[in-house]
């Protein structure tokens, strides 16, 4: 730190933008959010944010480092009503491979309604007298050059044009980030970028569980088949806080839900590849109509890969890696990358010559991580890229594959895969030789024939 005041300005309200104002307060004296709109004061919807009406899931990993930058967040949110679900304990999940089997706790995933998670982060982050938030103003774009930007130009609601002076700016606006236009009208040039579309539409809707069901009742998880040759349909049964269910349903190209709620246990019913969430929604009662939305794609931004690269600037969140909600990344790699932008001021010093560059580099990590895992899948529909799979994607599917089958039969490999997809340890742990020796030998158990649920479950459901 050094003896003149540090400012950070963080552009977007959002989970990210707050997590990222939080783990810059630690290392600057002030941190100014600017938001486009007026954020909630309690757990409400949002604007801008549609996917809030579907399912999330923030994994062990996002979990960890939530805890990190806010020290008793995860307490005040289970307080709150949400659920702490061992993985894969508390997992009903039907793969491409089959069905899993429930084996002893690896991970966990924190599990509540987005509004309820956002509202938490919120009021922490904002309790803090280091940062500022200002709402209703507009971000017209970076103030300085090539080399270096020195601020962000707003337009706030009630006022004229003005500069807000910064020694960090930190672009967290989302899927709609205009990051890489500000880059090129800086001087510098294209971003390389890659967009992987499934088509995937999502309806979801939430249900008030069976009374004997509000307590402990598993993730239900039934997961489409992009190699099928057909469109791939699934759904996502959470429990969340109050008693309730959120449930999503999803299909790609051809295969896409109804926006009619009329139709959404039919979907569920007959077009999933087994109906066990339309059998348990049987004695659920619905409380809203169908949230729909197209907004799925993934997509990255390679900034960390420019050749050159402004001080003063970094790109987070959506904004630098948007995925495929399904897979329930984005919250966790969100957290991970505020955590690794604070890890990087720390180490390298505030103001140091090459420090946006290193941030970039750092965040960049946890995105690409996830990133890797949403692409196994969503490549291999039709239509998702211009020229299909490339030759790295189908050697790297044929592996995880084969690694998920062997999971379904194998706890210790199911252990190390869920090391990966919960964000706890890269994909390099999928490459020791024990673990390349087991899917050479395949599931160690047979099969199983239908969904793992107990009975005192299936009681409790209404189903026995």
């Amino acid at each position: 730190m050094t003896e003149r005041p540090t400012t950070a300005v963080v552009l977007g309200g959002s989970l990210a933008g707050m997590l990222a104002a939080r783990a810059l307060a630690d290392v600057t004296d002030h941190v100014t959010v600017v938001e486009r709109d007026v954020l909630p004061t309690g757990p409400e919807p949002r604007k801008g944010l549609p996917q809030a009406r579907h399912v999330h899931q923030l994994w062990s990993g996002g979990a960890h480092a939530l805890e990190e930058l806010l020290p008793g967040v995860v307490g005040r949110l289970r307080e709150s009503g949400a659920h702490r679900l061992p993985v894969t304990t508390d997992m009903v999940a039907l793969s491409p491979y089959g069905w899993y089997r429930r084996w002893a706790e690896s991970h966990h995933m924190l599990l509540c309604g987005r509004d309820l998670l956002d509202a938490t982060v919120r009021a922490a982050v904002l309790a803090d007298e280091r940062v500022e938030l200002v709402e209703r103003a507009e971000v017209l774009g970076p103030v300085g050059t090539g080399a270096a930007v020195t601020g962000v130009r707003i337009r706030p609601h009630d006022s004229a044009e003005r500069i807000v002076p910064a020694g960090l700016v930190v672009d967290a606006t989302g899927r709609g980030s205009r990051a890489a236009r500000w880059l090129t009208g800086l001087g510098l040039p294209s971003v390389e970028q890659r967009q992987v579309d499934s088509g995937v539409a999502y309806a979801s809707r939430v249900f008030r569980a069976p009374e004997a069901a509000r307590e402990g009742f598993p993730v239900v998880n039934v997961q489409p088949d992009p190699r099928a040759g057909k469109p791939g349909c699934g759904g996502v049964l959470l429990p969340v806080e109050d008693g309730r269910w959120i449930v999503t349903i999803f299909g790609s190209r051809g295969g896409e839900p109804s926006v009619e709620a009329a139709d959404f246990l039919r979907y569920a019913r007959e077009e999933l590849r087994h109906p066990v969430i339309a059998e348990l929604l049987a004695h659920a009662e619905p409380l809203t109509d169908v949230a729909y939305t197209r907004t799925t794609a993934n997509r990255r931004h390679y900034y960390e890969r420019m050749p050159a690269w402004p001080e003063n600037f970094a790109v987070l969140g959506d904004a630098l890696c948007a995925l495929n909600p399904i897979y329930g990344h984005g919250m966790s790699v969100a957290a991970q990358g505020a955590l690794a932008l604070r890890d990087a001021v720390r180490r390298h010093g505030w103001g140091t010559p090459g420090l946006a560059r290193r941030i970039q580099r750092a965040v960049a990590r946890p995105a690409s991580a996830a990133w890797d895992l949403a692409l196994g899948m969503d490549v291999f529909y039709p239509g998702a890229t211009e020229s299909g799979p490339t030759l790295r994607d189908r050697m790297v599917a044929a592996y995880v594959d084969r690694l998920m089958h062997t999971a379904t039969g194998n706890g210790r490999i199911a252990r190390r895969v869920t090391d990966v997809t919960s964000l706890e340890r890269g994909a390099g742990a999928l490459l020791a030789p024990s673990v390349l020796l087991a899917a050479v030998v395949g599931p160690l158990k047979p099969a199983l024939s239908g969904p793992p649920l107990t009975a005192e479950e299936l009681k409790a459901a209404g189903l026995r």
